[in-house]
């Protein structure tokens, strides 16, 4: 009979013990390396951004804020997320609750479908999108002929934005749910309770602060997006460009203190959800260890 062997605490005090031996040096590098990292790839951007946006002065950074394309970039942004947001916020609670608290057929092909946005390029997306519903794509002819236009047109960009933001809210609610388990629910039900009290009084409590985690991280992508985005919208200035697509049309003229000026604002956006995601990891840690 084969045996299991188990790390005593001894074994792993030591362990711990040669952990903290470890040279005074070796510790201060691994330091500064990641504050060079930190600095070079965080910092500094950050700082080019919001100098080159300033460079002529506050004057021509709200100029190029309130000019009606940068003004309807926003709008289209704000527009794609306010639909893309909750429709994968309930595909999200949908789609976790089924593949945490149920058996049944077709599990593992739905959990490859929600990582499929992850392994397929945004730009593949996008022109895939163009191969269905373009003029000359499979579906077009049968679109013009009842006059829908969903390519080069708002509609075409949300349901880009949808695509590649669905895993968010559903990846992280699936291994929160499965990590908690049936029984709460399993009591409820038994206690008399619904399938929908069950739902909004046991579950939804329990997920909330990986439920915000998630649509902060959808809302991020969907205000972000440019790669799928940049294929369907055809890039009209006042109708169907974003905040990301405004930004390459403004430095590609040269005119960096605009394109600066309006990509300050994804960068405002970028460390408003880095914070947001600092604190609700640390509610989702505490969350796991109440659970644990």
């Amino acid at each position: 009979m084969s045996t299991i062997a188990i790390p005593s605490p001894i074994g792993r005090s030591h362990a711990v013990a040669r952990t903290n031996r470890d040279p005074v040096l070796v510790r201060w590098l691994l330091i500064v390396l990641a504050l060079v990292f930190l600095i070079g790839f965080l910092f500094l951007p950050l700082a080019v951004i919001f100098t080159q946006a300033f460079s002529k002065g506050l004057e021509a950074y709200v100029a190029a804020l309130i000019e009606p394309n940068a003004v309807s970039a926003m709008q289209l942004t704000l527009l794609a997320a306010a639909i893309s947001v909750p429709l994968n916020l309930v595909f999200g609670i949908a789609a976790a609750w089924a593949i945490a608290k149920f058996e049944f057929p077709g599990k593992s092909l739905l959990i490859t479908l929600i990582d499929l946005p992850f392994s397929v390029s945004p730009v593949v997306s996008g022109l895939i999108y163009v191969l269905l519903f373009g003029l000359q794509g499979w579906l077009g002819p049968w679109l013009q002929e009842h006059d829908i236009k969903l390519i080069f047109a708002v509609p075409g960009i949300v349901l880009a934005t949808i695509f590649v933001t669905f895993p968010f809210v559903a990846r992280e609610l699936i291994p929160l749910m499965q990590a908690q388990g049936k029984e709460e629910e399993e009591a409820a039900i038994v206690l008399g309770a619904s399938g929908w009290q069950t739902f909004w009084r046991v579950t939804l409590p329990n997920v909330k602060w990986g439920l915000l985690y998630g649509v902060i991280l959808c809302n991020a992508r969907a205000m972000g997006e440019f790669g799928a985005v940049s294929v369907v919208s055809g890039h009209i200035r006042g109708m169907t460009n974003t905040v990301p697509l405004h930004v390459e049309i403004l430095y590609n003229e040269y005119n960096s203190t605009a394109a600066f000026a309006v990509a300050s604002v994804l960068a405002l956006l970028a460390l408003v959800t880095l914070a947001a995601k600092s604190i609700l990891e640390w509610r989702i840690k505490l969350q796991t260890e109440k659970h644990s």
